[in-house]
């Protein structure tokens, strides 16, 4: 399930990035939770899969496009196809007529994109 995050996650959120190689350090970690805290054309949700958080991605939204900055899912949970069903829930909450990824996204949405296809990696 697809939540919004909210502050009291914020040590959750900041796990969840910091499996991404960018966001390795902890400074860096912080300046990107601040800006989804503040920017509010970014947003971040969070992937609950029974009592835990297992996924994450964060979007930069503009008219009609949402843009993926974040995107990832916890080791023991990847493969799941949760990468696939976060991308999917997104048009939930914003009327994006088009979803791209940034640089630091395209290999794993690319992936997520095979998935829906049906076709392996």
């Amino acid at each position: 399930m697809l939540v919004r995050y909210k502050k009291n996650c914020e040590k959750i959120a900041m796990g969840l990035l910091s499996f991404m190689p960018q966001e390795k350090d902890l400074k860096k970690l912080q300046e990107t939770i601040h800006t989804y805290e503040n920017n509010p054309n970014w947003h971040l949700f969070l992937w609950k899969k029974g009592e835990d958080f297992v996924g994450l991605i964060g979007l930069e939204v503009s008219e009609k496009v949402c843009l993926i900055q974040h995107i990832t899912v916890t080791p023991s949970h990847r493969g799941d196809g949760i990468g696939k069903e976060m991308v999917s829930k997104v048009k939930v909450f914003f009327p994006c007529t088009e979803i791209i990824a940034a640089e630091s996204t395209k290999r794993f949405y690319d992936k997520c994109l095979k998935q829906q296809e049906g076709t392996d990696d």
